[in-house]
């Protein structure tokens, strides 16, 4: 029987981490941020359904997405940006069930509930941390100002909306070994359940 498990939380909150332990267990990690942009390249039904909704505006002149294009056109309100993710779903779904080549799947997707790609998965984990260590991480990996790490951070949902939603719950706020320990005895009571 094949499980799939979704894994998200806000940018900044370590979920490398997670996709990091779930490899050791042989566990096929997707991406889901990488699948979204294969699902719109060009030549595909997703661009083509994309265009339908937005207008050729939202192409550059060789026919690929115009993401900034896109973003002006699907992020000026809520309306618009569930009618991109409702757009697009089917399409990333798709390309993600194809890629679901073992009984043990993990999905890396930021924005797991927010899509509906949750409506896939058996179980969710969602991980969490302290906002200013949150902060300095975007920094740090990013490599970019404070002020504009700051302005992501406050863009995303707060930690309530993913406590409410997800099935498990893992701070990353302490040392890595104790992260890693407790994402181990999730990992193996979800996939030993199963």
């Amino acid at each position: 029987m094949k499980t799939i498990v979704g894994l998200t939380g806000p940018t900044g909150a370590g979920k490398s981490v997670v996709s990091l332990v779930a490899k050791e267990y042989g566990i096929n990690v997707i991406d889901c941020d990488i699948v979204a942009r294969k699902a719109v390249e060009k030549g595909t039904e997703g661009l083509s359904a994309v265009v339908d909704v937005f207008g050729t505006e939202i192409l550059n002149n060789d026919g690929t997405l115009n993401r900034k294009a896109l973003a002006k056109a699907a992020f000026c309100d809520t309306e618009h940006t569930n009618l991109l993710n409702k757009t697009l779903l089917p399409h990333i779904v798709k390309l993600i069930m194809g890629m679901i080549i073992t009984d043990k799947t993990l999905l890396d997707a930021p924005t797991l509930f927010e899509s509906g790609i949750d409506n896939i998965c058996d179980k969710t984990i969602a991980v969490l941390a302290d906002k200013n260590l949150r902060l300095e991480r975007i920094i740090e990996r990013d490599k970019i100002e404070r002020e504009e790490a700051l302005l992501r951070l406050n863009a995303g949902k707060g930690d309530e909306f993913y406590i409410e939603k997800a099935d498990f719950v893992v701070y990353n706020n302490a040392d890595i070994e104790k992260v890693k320990s407790e994402i181990r005895k999730i990992l193996s009571n979800i996939f030993e359940r199963n």
